[in-house]
């Protein structure tokens, strides 16, 4: 029979659980930075090279294409626009088609007749002298803003759209279907180095009131003659070049009168 320990030998034998230590000190670790390299020395890594996604909504596509169209003269003056038929060329409902036309109302691009029907406005020789004397003082003023900004590279660009307008001619009377689109990019291209949040909202609401008479000019081009369609943009771009903002103008204010004159003389023969 083993010997009985005493109290004492029992306390000793006894393990005593041991308190927490301290914990140790240690350095506090910082969240992992990106690496500002980026991917391939990008800066700012791969979210660098992410484009902001553009959604639209059916209503605003309906909407912007009728306005693109509008602008670019494929309506004709006095054309009736049904909503009913607008939708199904669209492939869409009817609900966005009266949305846009409304807008397009609003914006005096159509006007609401006295049935409700809606219609490119009728060629009127008031309205186009009004037009084209106001886009000359407005596009001429964002043309003296722009000439200090555009480098060579942007008046390189001008040059290779003129060039793709002639091209696209072929001999130089016969105006395609993409002509007014080269046109308005050459403008375009122009009037948004004047860098004016101004003036291209304003610019754009009367190149959709001009559509129509844009249509109609081209229509008349293709049977008379004289310079080529591109004449007055190549000597906007010599002026360019040289940075000589006065006789840019003058070319610029050519060109606009030329396209309202065709459709002016016309007007002026008889009624329509």
């Amino acid at each position: 029979m083993p010997a009985q320990k005493t109290p004492t030998e029992k306390v000793a034998s006894e393990k005593v659980p041991a308190e927490n230590p301290a914990p140790r000190p240690t350095s506090a670790k910082k969240p992992r930075q990106p690496d500002k390299s980026g991917l391939m020395g990008v800066p700012g890594g791969g979210l660098a090279l992410l484009e902001p996604i553009v959604v639209r909504t059916v209503h605003e596509s309906v909407y912007e294409t009728l306005r693109s169209r509008i602008m670019r003269g494929s309506f004709a003056g006095g054309e009736i626009l049904k909503i009913q038929t607008v939708a199904e060329s669209l492939k869409t409902s009817t609900m966005p088609v009266r949305e846009a036309l409304a807008r397009l109302v609003a914006e005096q691009a159509l006007e609401t007749m006295a049935n409700r029907s809606v219609r490119v406005p009728v060629l009127s020789v008031e309205r186009l002298d009004d037009l084209a004397a106001t886009r000359a003082v407005i596009e001429g003023e964002a043309l003296r803003r722009a000439v200090p900004h555009l480098s060579a590279s942007d008046i390189a660009a001008l040059s290779d759209l003129t060039d793709a307008y002639d091209a696209a001619l072929g001999d130089g009377k016969n105006l395609p279907a993409n002509a007014a689109d080269l046109n308005h990019a050459f403008h375009a291209s122009l009037y948004k180095a004047s860098h004016s949040a101004v003036l291209m909202p304003i610019i754009e609401s009367l190149w959709l009131q001009s559509g129509p008479y844009i249509r109609e000019a081209a229509e008349i081009f293709g049977s008379r003659e004289g310079p080529a369609a591109t004449h007055h943009h190549r000597a906007i771009i010599a002026a360019l070049e040289a940075r000589d903002e006065a006789p840019a103008r003058e070319a610029l204010s050519a060109d606009i009168a030329f396209a309202f004159a065709l459709v002016r003389e016309k007007l002026m023969d008889g009624p329509r």
